[in-house]
């Protein structure tokens, strides 16, 4: 299981890492950065915090989630450890002031199928993501069954998000570059996927 962690692991931190590069905007080099290769490097320097620090953040409640699943499938209660990301999850969003029951409902309601999904792949065989998810879903549909439940369940969160920031333009665009990016790389991934086990 120690595997098939790491590995589940590894590919939802890539994820993350990828939707945070293309969120966070990467404005075009001025004449400044020319003259100024300092500003160069404070530019790159912010970015790469940014990048980070979102992709940190999109990745906390999978990490829960995936925790939790490890736990559950060694023999461990779900309502006890539901209860536990539940203060932990409520906890952050009070530090990051950004607490709203709509929020908090929807991160649960993440977890909850999260931890189901993390669990089937923990159980199947294989040696890389890929192989995980041909082996815990079968067929492409049952797998697409899950993707359009978890991104019901983002759009929700996002959605409460903006009201809960207050719905200025800039808060739309991000929440929206971030829903593109996650659709685009979630059909190109599907795509993928089982175009490839097709040829198995």
């Amino acid at each position: 299981m120690q595997t098939r962690y790491g590995i589940i692991l590894f590919y939802e931190k890539s994820f993350a890492r990828v939707v945070a590069m293309g969120v966070i905007v990467r404005g075009p080099l001025t004449v400044w950065h020319v003259m100024m290769p300092f500003m160069f490097i404070f530019d790159f320097s912010r970015t790469q915090r940014e990048t980070e620090y979102f992709a940190r953040n999109f990745l906390f409640i999978k990490k829960l989630a995936l925790d939790a699943a490890v736990d559950i499938n060694k023999g461990g209660g779900r309502q006890g450890k539901l209860a536990e990301i539940e203060n932990e999850a409520k906890d952050r969003l009070v530090s990051q002031k950004l607490y709203s029951w709509k929020i908090h409902k929807g991160q649960m309601a993440e977890v909850n199928l999260l931890v189901d999904h993390y669990s089937k792949l923990l159980e199947a065989e294989g040696k890389n993501y890929k192989s995980l998810v041909k082996n815990a879903y079968k067929n492409r549909e049952h797998f697409e069954v899950f993707l359009r439940q978890l991104t019901s369940i983002e759009k929700e969160i996002d959605r409460a998000v903006i009201v809960t920031l207050g719905e200025t333009e800039e808060i739309w665009e991000r929440m929206l570059a971030k829903q593109r990016v996650i659709d685009e790389m979630r059909i190109k991934g599907v795509r993928k996927l089982f175009l490839e086990a097709r040829r198995d």
